[in-house]
């Protein structure tokens, strides 16, 4: 990628300007768009000179994501990807089939320096950020290879979205257009760990997207354990940082929980979640999305057992916060991400 235009990563005006550059007419642009955005390689773009095709090979970069590993849940439909990038690594994206179309959860980074505890994405580390030509290329792969329109996107897969910025930002603006993707912004739904400068920033984009908050824990001191995150920006400043958005935006925003036996799962937790939310996000609708933990061999957690779940969930509705078990889609092929990539990349160890 070094050295040559990303060729994905361009808006339409960026594009045309591109092409001429080549000294090719500006009517290309929309033709090699056209292919693509439905992940076309550039040798087979049969509309295309060969000659206009070399001087694209030479100068641009583009790399349609490959398909690694894909598992299909005979339960639910639910498709698991793990892609191959251009310099070899990989990374993770899940289709989820819903009644009002098709969400697919997609990775922005190669591996994550967050360092949450319970999470199987985080170990190793980060690897690197990855472009918006890759973040759209995660998309396109999988409409490709469905041949279905992917109608929402949410950005919980491998990676801290903010901590990926800009490029994130890009790829918004790019998913978004008419001539692209065409996805609403209001479909788009981004999740992060708590980088509050990032949020007070995202505030000022004006994108009118959902943003939901990995919490997990009602405490600093439980949630430092968990969270190192949390180290640097508080809950109370991470949840002031929340107020604001709801404020500046009007978008609500929606409270992650991973519910761990023994650690964060009691009523006593419930009681405190309540009261932190509603001191610091009253004035917004509150809503707790319930996870119970996905076990991983690198952790000793464990998962909530079912009664432990409803009770945490019945006990925040009755104290006036909505509460959901998020439904496990996906469990025969372990749908959430970061394990795929793991195995991969022990299996290529020297």
């Amino acid at each position: 990628m070094i050295g040559r235009s990303d060729i994905l990563s361009m808006i339409a005006e960026e594009l045309a300007e591109f092409i001429q550059s080549l000294g090719a007419q500006s009517y290309r642009a929309g033709q090699l768009r056209e292919w693509m955005y439905k992940g076309v390689k550039l040798e087979e773009m049969t509309n295309l000179p060969a000659s206009f095709i070399s001087k694209v090979k030479e100068n641009a970069f583009y790399f349609p994501l490959e398909i690694e590993r894909k598992l299909v849940s005979s339960i639910d439909g639910t498709v698991k990807y793990l892609f191959r990038l251009f310099d070899g690594q990989f990374i993770e994206s899940v289709v989820m089939r819903y009644e009002y179309g098709l969400t697919i959860c997609i990775s922005s980074q190669v591996g994550c320096r967050m360092g949450c505890r319970f999470c199987a994405s985080t170990i190793g580390g980060k690897v690197r950020d990855l472009a918006p030509s890759e973040l759209l290329g995660q998309i396109i792969a999988a409409s490709h290879d469905l041949g279905e329109r992917m109608s929402h996107v949410v950005m919980m897969g491998i990676g801290e979205p903010l901590d990926n910025y800009d490029n994130v930002i890009r790829f918004l603006r790019l998913v978004n257009l008419k001539e692209g993707l065409g996805i609403s912004y209001r479909n788009i739904s981004i999740s992060t760990c708590g980088l509050v400068d990032k949020i007070y920033k995202l505030s000022e984009e004006n994108f009118p997207i959902t943003l939901s908050i990995s919490l997990h824990a009602p405490d600093d001191e439980d949630r430092s354990k968990i969270m190192p995150v949390n180290n640097k920006w508080h809950i109370e400043e991470l949840l002031k940082a929340c107020s604001s958005y709801f404020e500046k935006t009007g978008r609500r925003i929606s409270f992650e929980y991973t519910l761990i036996s023994g650690v964060n799962d009691s009523e006593a937790h419930a009681v405190k979640l309540t009261a932190v939310l509603k001191k610091y996000c009253g004035s917004m609708p509150l809503h707790v999305n319930l996870i119970p933990v996905n076990e991983i061999s690198e952790t000793s957690f464990k998962r909530s057992d079912r009664r432990s779940v409803n009770e945490f969930a019945e006990k925040l509705k009755r104290s006036g916060v909505n509460a959901t078990v998020r439904r496990r889609l996906g469990s025969d092929i372990n749908a959430s991400c970061g394990q795929l990539r793991r195995s991969a990349e022990k299996s290529t160890d020297v």
